[in-house]
């Protein structure tokens, strides 16, 4: 796979991430591939993803180097561009990097030899009854202790704005958009509609809709679902609703989910991967739905997606389950998989996944 140029996303403020940028550094030299830093805090302000992409010459890979933040942000890059994005795993959490530190070469020769997979991900876009901006006195506020806010999202000059169908935005979200009170001692009222229909009026703290790859993020804390990343689906949460129906929804790649502000409702705030985005007012809306491009992400094998559930969430096996025996094997299986299941995605390291 030709590489002609990287863009670096890095987490500055981790000393391990800016030693793994100079190496990536010097494979690009060695190599002759470009390499431009992305920096997304340049000059003091935020860029649209278009404007950064352009800035960095229209890179074909993105790697990023931090925690699952960065490689929000990189993804973010990767999708305006159609671009791999490779993510090197110095987080916390690490659900959405690829690749520890140590082996950030083995990872870049393997993209240039094409030893890798690509994964495609979902990704949600909007529409929304007007545009979305943050009051500029709220902006001040939130800038205290952090870096400047991504700008308005524009609109998509390749949609119709088409009156009760909206404003087409140009918004890509990896993880979730999300609809949450602004004053703690207020709610906000929404009514949730999944592929046309009402499903229910929520007085909640937020609501969310989030992809399979943003279940085990925000919607996972508010008591979501697990959803494996190589689904599809959008998966509807409400946080902390006043309300016996409290379950999260999952609604097919197709039916989009509208959030409409009630009339007496307090403001909402918007936000898109974590990052506040507009605010709406009573009568306002918004429809999510899934975008038509994909992230595609760099694997350097066959995804174990639910050991690393395992492993992050540090998951325990129930007392009652061992009192009478012996922990469970990884995986029982030692022959290779009969023909009737030869379709089916098994753990790597099962024998036929080695050879």
């Amino acid at each position: 796979m030709t590489v002609s140029r990287i863009g670096l996303v890095v987490h500055g403020g981790r000393p391990e991430a800016v030693a793994a940028a100079r190496t990536v550094r010097e494979w690009c030299d060695e190599h002759a591939v470009g390499c431009t830093d992305i920096d997304v805090w340049q000059e003091g302000a935020r860029h649209s993803a278009r404007e950064e992409v352009d800035s960095a010459g229209d890179p074909d890979l993105i790697v990023t180097l931090g925690g699952d933040g960065t490689f929000l942000r990189g993804a973010r890059l990767a999708a305006e561009n159609d671009a791999l994005v490779l993510g090197v795993d110095l987080g916390r959490v690490g659900f959405l990097t690829e690749v520890p530190a140590t082996a950030v070469r083995t990872a870049l020769d393997a993209v240039r030899q094409e030893r890798i997979d690509v994964e495609s991900r979902m990704l949600l876009t909007m529409r929304a009854s007007c545009r979305l901006e943050v009051p500029t006195q709220m902006e001040a506020l939130l800038q205290c202790g952090r870096g400047p806010m991504l700008p308005p999202p524009r609109v998509r000059a390749d949609c119709v704005v088409g009156d009760d169908w909206g404003v087409a935005l140009d918004v890509t979200a990896l993880n979730d958009i999300v609809v949450e009170k602004l004053a703690r001692d207020r709610q906000v009222s929404v009514a949730v509609y999944l592929a046309g229909r009402l499903l229910a009026s929520y007085s909640a703290d937020a609501l969310l809709v989030a992809t399979p790859t943003g279940s085990t993020a925000y919607s996972f804390a508010a008591g979501g679902p697990v959803v494996s990343p190589r689904a599809e689906g959008l998966v509807f949460t409400p946080v902390a609703p006043h309300m016996v129906f409290n379950r999260s929804v999952v609604a097919a790649p197709d039916e989009p989910i509208a959030l409409r502000v009630l009339e007496r409702s307090g403001q909402a705030a918007v936000s898109i991967d974590g990052q506040l985005r507009g605010v709406l007012g009573p009568g306002d809306w918004i429809g999510v739905y899934a975008a038509p491009r994909r992230l595609k992400a760099v694997r350097l094998g066959p995804t174990d997606f639910y050991g690393r559930l395992r492993e992050r969430m540090n998951l325990t096996d129930a007392p009652a389950a061992l009192a009478d025996g012996r922990a469970a094997p990884l995986w029982p299986v030692k022959t290779p998989r009969p023909g009737d299941l030869a379709h089916l995605a098994l753990p790597p390291g099962a024998p036929d996944e080695r050879s």
